[in-house]
């Protein structure tokens, strides 16, 4: 049984304000929950009978079985997944040194705010092998539960690293590529002859890679439609984006 101001805590860290204060962050369901334990200790951890019987290699600060009833009023998704974990917010080096990176291909996302996004790229990263993530701080919060459900446990893996990314750039070696795809103008991606190591940028949803960060851009990536020249939606979705470019990415390099 669920006390209601154990439930009223754990609602409380659907606010990232609440979130950063406690450094701690709430996942769901088997899959997402698994991963992470994988990586991670909880400090709370709920399940159902259905659950728990079946997953014992864990170490929790606490665990509280629940029935399905007692979930739907915790849970943040309309439908409940068997488990429910409070986390710590992974320890991530802030200031990464820039000798750390560029032997290794990764992403920059500038100002990506729909945490759907966020998630699915934190996928797309993990599936593709790529690491690490750099985020400008207006991008959307990794710890929102949007976010969490969405990268579907990859956020285990994935290192999601949130900074000035002129201040990143900057510290790039001069010949580094950072590739960009800040217009629709430019060589197609199919065209190109694309490096193991480099750094990928990704803009907002909806006004694309900000002007401070397009002049730092040194290979401009573009990618057609098909048939070329054939009216067509307006863009790719940026999750949908990053995943067609890292594709191209690993590609070139089998």
């Amino acid at each position: 049984m669920i006390s209601k101001a154990k439930i009223r805590y754990i609602r409380s860290l659907e606010l990232k304000k609440n979130r950063m204060a406690e450094r701690l962050f709430v996942a769901e369901g088997p899959k997402v929950v698994e991963e992470l334990l994988r990586v991670l200790s909880p400090k709370i951890l709920l399940a159902t009978d259905s659950w728990a019987p079946v997953n014992t290699a864990f170490n929790a600060s606490e665990l509280i079985s629940i029935t399905d009833d007692e979930l739907c009023k915790v849970s943040f998704l309309r439908t409940p997944q068997q488990v429910l974990g409070v986390f710590p917010m992974f320890s991530i080096d802030k200031a990464p040194v820039a000798e750390n990176i560029t032997a290794e291909l990764s992403l920059a996302l500038d100002g990506v705010q729909d945490p759907g996004n966020l998630g699915t790229i934190i996928r797309v990263a993990d599936w593709f092998g790529i690491r690490r993530i750099f985020c400008s701080p207006n991008t959307a919060d990794v710890y929102n539960p949007k976010v969490v459900q969405a990268t579907m446990g990859s956020l285990a893996r994935v290192n999601v690293v949130y900074m000035e990314l002129e201040t990143l750039l900057n510290g790039l070696p001069k010949n580094f590529p950072v590739y960009g795809t800040p217009t629709l103008n430019g060589e197609s991606i199919y065209c190109q002859q694309l490096s193991a190591a480099g750094i990928i940028v990704m803009g907002n949803e909806g006004n694309g890679i900000s002007a401070t960060i397009r002049k730092k851009i040194t290979r401009r990536l573009f990618v057609p439609n098909f048939p070329e020249g054939k009216t067509s939606a307006e863009s790719l979705n940026v999750a949908v984006a990053t995943a067609v470019v890292c594709a191209e990415f690993r590609r070139q390099q089998l």
